[in-house]
C-alpha cells in the first residue's frame, strides 16, 4: 500500500526593504534556504516598487455583503497568496525606530483578510527577519518593530516560530555574522515542520 504523499508547505516571503539584496533579505533568504531544504515551495514578494495603497479606514472589508477591500491595487494578489501559503516571512530593516514603510502598508492592509476567507490567520506560522544599524535592538528600536509583529500576530492567533534580527548598516553586510546566518537557515527549517 502507498503512503499519501506529504502535501508541499507553501512558504510566502515578503521583502518589505527598498534594497532587494539587503540584509534584510538576506536574513529572509537564509530562511528560505532552509525552508526548501526540507521540502517548502517558496515565493518572494517584494513590496518596493508595486502599487500598494495604506489603508483608508473605509470599512469596506467589514461589512456583511463586502467583495473585498475596497482598494484595487497589487496588494489583491497578495492577499490571494498569503491565503494560500502555509507560511509567511516577513522581513524589514528597521526605520527611524521600527518596520519600514513598505512593511507597515502591508501590515495595516492585513486587515482586510477575512473578508475573502474565513480564518485567514488560522494555522499560519510566521517567521520575523530584522536588520538595524546600530548594535543595540533596543537603542534601535528593532525591539519596538518586534513588538508590533507580536501583538498583531497575537490577536490574529497565528503563530511566529521565530525572530531573526542583527546589525548591519552596509548592504550585504549582516552576512559576516555566521551565526546569525546559521540561525536563519534553521528558522526556516522549524517553520515548515513545526
Amino acid at each position: 500500500m502507498v503512503e499519501d504523499p506529504v502535501a508541499t508547505k507553501r512558504v510566502l516571503v515578503i521583502l518589505g526593504s527598498p534594497r532587494k539584496k539587503g540584509n534584510s533579505a538576506i536574513l529572509a533568504e537564509k530562511i528560505s534556504k532552509g525552508a526548501k531544504s526540507v521540502g517548502a515551495e517558496v515565493e518572494s514578494v517584494f513590496l518596493q516598487g508595486l502599487n500598494i495603497s495604506p489603508c483608508r479606514s473605509c470599512y469596506t472589508c467589514q461589512r456583511p455583503d463586502t467583495k473585498g477591500c475596497a482598494i484595487k491595487d497589487d496588494m489583491q494578489d497578495i492577499f490571494q497568496k498569503l491565503i494560500k501559503s502555509d507560511a509567511w516571512v516577513i522581513a524589514s530593516p528597521v526605520y527611524w525606530f521600527s518596520m519600514s514603510a513598505q512593511t507597515k502598508i502591508f501590515m495595516d492592509r492585513l486587515f482586510v483578510l477575512s473578508a475573502y476567507t474565513k480564518d485567514p490567520f488560522s494555522g499560519k506560522k510566521i517567521a520575523i527577519a530584522m536588520s538595524y544599524g546600530d548594535v543595540d535592538p533596543f537603542v534601535s528600536g528593532c525591539v519596538n518593530a518586534l513588538r508590533t509583529f507580536q501583538d498583531a500576530f497575537r490577536f490574529t492567533r497565528s503563530r511566529i516560530v521565530g525572530m531573526v534580527y542583527g546589525s548591519a548598516m552596509k548592504a550585504g553586510e549582516i552576512e559576516k555574522n555566521e551565526a546569525l546566518m546559521q540561525e536563519a537557515e534553521a528558522l526556516g527549517k522549524r517553520l515548515v515542520r513545526k
